[in-house]
């Protein structure tokens, strides 16, 4: 039933944005450039530093075989399916353009958010979900520029390192310790407000799935034919959902030694893309481009797509983690589960 809520939540999200998506756009009344760029990224780690045991953090922090994982597959394979994938688009009528811009989503570093609030909602290991959100997007800052002038030849990139570092210690770092310290000297005082962790982390990223989709409502410069916009969203769609299949299947099966929590995980920090972080470097890298607006297309329906997904997704991973708990073992997943 909760479950069931917050899907209608989603929808309501959704549906409030399209009616007037000046309202959570930038430089509209909520400024999400401010209150979702470093407030709700901060109470999202405040809230996971508060609430984590700091035996798990620290514990999580030397899974070197989970973090190598996640990371290999987020700036290794990751590019390697799409490339394989664009390679095959390129005989459609899909404009080159628009297949640049899935090249460049594919390399993009994951969300310092989504993927901790949605492992932390399942049930899954939070932990390795906080460590590799925050090392996956100061990694990303190197990286993937990277990736692009390997993958397209961009050149001459000048990226603002120092202000990203700051806005990332900002809103990751120095609230996770905030929350840990906390959580280590007055855990019993706090533990006696009832304070609705879970649900606060619920309602941030319903107001994040709001301001994503006032943003995108709100572009007026994408010049897309119907035809192409709608196989671009089903394609996005059928991309996160293969992954996520084939993310679950393989870390869930005997191949490897990690644990029903770690694959929850794994699968949404190895699956999502930061926006956050995307559009900046799209527009640093590709400003002078006159294709940028379709250069941006495939990130911007993949973070909402990621969202939603991701939300519906929350009522059939926990089934599936609470079956294998039952059971003690890890056999391969299915989507019978879901």
């Amino acid at each position: 039933m909760k479950n069931l809520h917050f899907c209608i939540g989603i929808l309501v999200a959704i549906f409030l944005a399209k009616l007037n998506p000046s309202i959570g756009n930038t430089g509209g009344i909520l400024r999400p450039e401010i209150t979702v760029k470093y407030f709700a990224v901060s109470i999202i780690f405040f809230n996971s530093g508060i609430t984590l045991p700091t035996k798990d953090l620290t514990g999580a922090i030397l899974q070197w075989d989970l973090h190598l994982f996640i990371q290999g597959f987020t700036f290794v394979v990751f590019p390697l399916i799409v490339s394989l994938l664009v390679y095959i688009l390129q005989y459609t009528f899909l404009q080159p353009a628009l297949l640049e811009g899935m090249t460049v989503l594919s390399t993009m570093p994951p969300p310092v958010s989504s993927a901790i609030i949605l492992t932390k909602a399942v049930g899954g290991n939070e932990a390795a979900a906080v460590f590799n959100s925050a090392f996956g997007s100061t990694l990303g800052i190197f990286v993937t520029p990277f990736l692009i002038v390997l993958l397209l030849g961009s050149s001459e990139i000048d990226m603002p390192y120092d202000k990203i570092f700051q806005q990332l210690c900002l809103t990751v770092v120095f609230p996770l310790i905030a929350g840990q310290i906390i959580h280590n000297t007055m855990y019993r005082s706090y533990t006696r407000l009832h304070i609705p962790f879970k649900t606060i982390g619920q309602v941030l990223i319903l107001f994040i799935i709001y301001t994503t989709f006032c943003a995108t409502f709100s572009r007026t410069d994408i010049k897309l034919d119907a035809i192409s916009l709608v196989c671009t969203v089903v394609l996005i769609f059928l991309l996160q959902l293969s992954i996520m299949t084939f993310l679950l299947r393989v870390s869930s099966s005997s191949m490897f030694n990690f644990t029903s929590a770690d694959s929850i995980a794994i699968t949404y920090c190895g699956t999502h893309k930061s926006l956050t972080l995307g559009i900046p470097m799209i527009d640093i890298i590709f400003g002078y481009s006159s294709n940028i607006s379709l250069l941006s297309i495939p990130l911007l329906m993949y973070n909402p797509i990621q969202i939603v997904l991701g939300g519906m997704s929350i009522e059939l991973f926990r089934q599936w983690l609470l079956d294998h708990k039952r059971q003690r073992r890890k056999p391969a997943f299915a989507w019978s589960h879901v």
